[in-house]
């Protein structure tokens, strides 16, 4: 992998207030780590940064770092972290972390596929891809942009593993060796009849759902009503019935009263 030159400079505020500043003046706070130096705040020109992504091909970014300002200005770094703003997609702050030419390296590079397979061209299989990056060490020098698969020979059953692929010189492709990374899946003509029949057996069973949870419904609001129009006779009834009562005792007070 070449790196690609990029001027930086010293950043002087640190914390919230600091890096707010440097987005308003147009540029990007960072910071450079190392193995064996303290973290160090600079500040990036955000259109040139921007501009230098457009136009590499490889989603692992070596820098040529010029420090300006600094006792120690060349620097070699890669690109570890962009972190963006969830809604605007704006750059909010960049880690970048310093190697040198003859430390290696782990990083992540993306795998494409090239070719038709047969599996597929012929015997109307699927092609699956199951890994999308592969973790490698090497040196700076030596690290891929991306891991090309030739996929023309896999056949329906066939897949390549992590041990099948020959690495790029001075690579090493870390993981598993018995992970599957693309494969040709047999044909899915019945899976897809299948789900198609369930697909059409669904509206007839949500239409039947539909109606028994509507029966069941009105009826627990008849039984309801039912119910409220029994409490309310009782409730009726007993009013009437301590009516009477009062009324007979009172009859019966006022014979009483007669008597004597």
């Amino acid at each position: 992998m070449k790196p690609v030159a990029l001027k930086v400079q010293l950043r002087t505020r640190a914390g919230r207030g600091g890096a707010r500043s440097v987005r308003r003046n147009g540029r990007i706070p960072a910071v450079i780590y190392g193995r064996n130096t303290t973290p160090q705040n600079v500040e990036i020109n955000a259109h040139d940064f921007e501009k230098l992504v457009q136009h590499t091909i490889s989603e692992n970014l070596l820098l040529d770092l010029t420090v300006e300002g600094d006792a120690r200005p060349k620097r070699l770094a890669l690109v570890r972290e962009v972190q963006h703003h969830p809604l605007t997609g704006r750059i909010l702050h960049i880690d970048l972390h310093e190697i040198t030419e003859t430390e290696k390296v782990t990083v992540y590079v993306p795998v494409e596929t090239v070719g038709e397979a047969i599996g597929v061209k012929t015997g109307g299989g699927v092609l699956e891809h199951l890994v999308f990056k592969l973790r490698v060490r090497a040196l700076p020098k030596d690290l891929p942009d991306v891991i090309t698969l030739d996929v023309s020979h896999l056949n329906v059953g066939q897949a390549i593993h992590i041990g099948d692929i020959t690495p790029p010189p001075g690579t090493e492709i870390l993981g598993d060796k018995s992970i599957a990374v693309v494969a040709v899946a047999a044909p899915r003509a019945e899976e897809e009849a299948a789900a198609a029949a369930a697909e059409a057996a669904a509206p007839g069973e949500v239409e039947m759902i539909k109606e028994k949870k509507e029966a069941a419904d009105a009826e627990g609001a008849e039984a309801g009503q039912t119910e409220k129009a029994e409490k309310a006779a009782a409730k009726a009834a007993a009013k009437a019935a301590d009516k009477a009562a009062g009324a007979e005792k009172a009859q019966a007070e006022k014979a009483a009263e007669k008597k004597k």
